[in-house]
């Protein structure tokens, strides 16, 4: 399971060097096939990488970009993984490209949930690339040990989202699945500072997926880190 590891100097060095990849990832499968889906994570730890890619200079109209997870919560509130993006990533050249959200505007996640996976399912599926985030609980997307619909979005058979309640959330929250995530054609997992790094060697080393939700993305994934 021991994924690839990449180190940076700095975070400055990993946002510019994991957006230059992924930028050139992009304009590879824009060049050869016509398009490109990927799904980037929210949070404060890829806003700069966010901002950069959404500079690259490729042809953004034939790229399909989704969240790998999104708090409940309407585009205007700062908790929004999709104002991130409004703020970051499609502040650049990627504007043109086409955006599907994890967020309908229903009042609650539970009944809006088939039309949301239904837009993923049929617009950003199957992914081309899966950019991660990680927790020091060794949480990805939105899939929190511990929390209300972890063994839902782990199942081999899970729909493409999931809701999720995670313990001390302000609000539910809704992810892609694991089965969606692993599916990518690749993953990259962005990590920052020591206690991450030994949060992911924990996690290496525990047996329970349900323990550790990283350990199901971290197979053939590539891991980029800074301290």
């Amino acid at each position: 399971m021991t994924p690839k590891i990449i180190e940076y100097s700095s975070r400055v060095a990993l946002a510019a060097g994991l957006a230059d990849l992924l930028a050139r990832r992009l304009a590879d499968l824009v060049g050869t096939r016509g398009t490109a889906r990927i799904a980037v994570p929210g949070g404060t730890t890829p806003a700069a990488m966010l901002t950069l890619l959404g500079q690259a200079d490729l042809d953004w109209s034939h790229v399909t970009v989704t969240l790998t997870d999104e708090r409940w919560v309407p585009s205007s509130s700062p908790r929004s993984n999709q104002r991130l993006l409004a703020e970051t990533l499609f502040a650049g050249g990627a504007a043109a490209a086409t955006f599907v959200p994890l967020y309908s505007g229903a009042a609650e996640p539970t009944g809006a949930l088939a039309a949301v996976a239904e837009g993923v399912e049929q617009t950003a599926l199957p992914l081309d690339i899966a950019v991660l985030g990680m927790g020091v609980d060794m949480h990805t997307a939105s899939l929190f040990p511990g929390a209300v619909g972890l063994a839902a979005a782990l199942a081999p058979d899970a729909p493409a989202v999931v809701a999720i309640k995670a313990a001390g959330a302000e609000e539910p929250r809704v992810t892609l699945t694991a089965r969606v995530l692993k599916a990518a054609g690749e993953r990259h997992i962005m990590i920052a500072g020591a206690d991450k790094r030994a949060a992911l060697a924990r996690a290496l080393a525990m047996e329970e997926t349900s323990d550790a939700p990283i350990r199901a993305v971290l197979s053939g994934a590539t891991v980029h880190y800074s301290l």
